[in-house]
């Protein structure tokens, strides 16, 4: 009876806040800022006093589990600098009629497309959502801890001619080659010159077969060889786009249009982005 009694005063007993203090401070030093955090809480919790050493010890690397995949998503998305962080494949517009249905979005976000090197091209008018439904693929992709890269075609050359002037072309290239997702928006928007021609040839090579690559166009692939203009690098260039292809064609009206009363007066807010 007495060992007993020794037994539940030693659980009861309130844990030194000096060394409770310090505890925090060197998890946080060692960068286990969710593991601290469960400390925290779990101190102001009756409850956890009687559950064993191994269950809340647990609980604490399974808090920072979750705090670093937390930590390293934001982070994925941050890096990606997407049109539209806020979109996603939640909130895809399925209605009929639109060219895209919910079945084929679940396909994409669970699928292996992205380490098999596949590209998804997407096409419609200006204004369906084209841009909208890149980001919410390269937003989930940043969500299952890929990493992502939005870039807009048109912006390509001077960006390059930047890069080759500084010399850093060779490592971006580099870079641009361990991005599992590269998203290419408004492509064959603008011409092409000579040098922005090669240089997405090097591109498109470096990630055919092993990283996956969105299109967006409102140009029908069968006019992208005519777009890129040199019958070699056309040839180059699309027999590696278009090896494994998934493709959407978005249908129905701009979401850019103002939205009409009932009145049949124009409203003053534009149309929902939310596709």
């Amino acid at each position: 009876m007495k060992s007993e009694a020794n037994a539940n005063q030693n659980t009861k007993k309130e844990a030194n806040p000096m060394m409770t203090q310090q505890t925090l401070t060197q998890l946080r030093s060692l960068k286990l800022s969710g593991m601290a955090d469960a400390l925290q809480e779990q101190l102001t919790q009756p409850s956890m006093s009687a559950m064993s050493f191994e269950d809340r010890m647990a609980l604490l690397v399974d808090r920072e589990v979750s705090s670093r995949d937390d930590r390293r998503r934001t982070r994925l998305l941050s890096l990606a600098r997407l049109k539209y962080p806020q979109a996603t494949i939640e909130d895809v517009d399925t209605r009929r009629g639109r060219g895209v249905e919910r079945g084929q979005i679940t396909s994409l976000a669970l699928g292996d497309w992205i380490k098999t090197g596949h590209t998804v091209i997407i096409n419609g008018a200006t204004g369906c959502g084209k841009t909208w439904l890149a980001c919410a693929l390269g937003q989930y992709a940043c969500r299952r801890g890929h990493t992502v890269m939005y870039m807009r075609t048109p912006r390509l050359a001077e960006e390059l001619r930047v890069l080759h002037g500084s010399g850093g072309f060779g490592k971006w290239l580099v870079q641009l080659a361990k991005t599992d997702v590269l998203i290419l928006d408004d492509w064959a928007l603008s011409p092409l010159d000579a040098g922005t021609r090669a240089d997405l040839l090097e591109v498109i090579d470096d990630r055919a077969g092993s990283k996956g690559t969105i299109i967006t166009s409102q140009l029908p692939v069968e006019h992208w060889h005519s777009w890129i203009g040199d019958v070699t690098i056309a040839d180059a260039m699309l027999d590696r786009l278009l090896q494994t292809t998934h493709r959407i064609v978005l249908k129905g009206d701009s979401i850019r249009r103002p939205k009409v009363k009932p009145s049949g007066e124009l409203s003053n807010q534009p149309a929902s982005e939310t596709q």
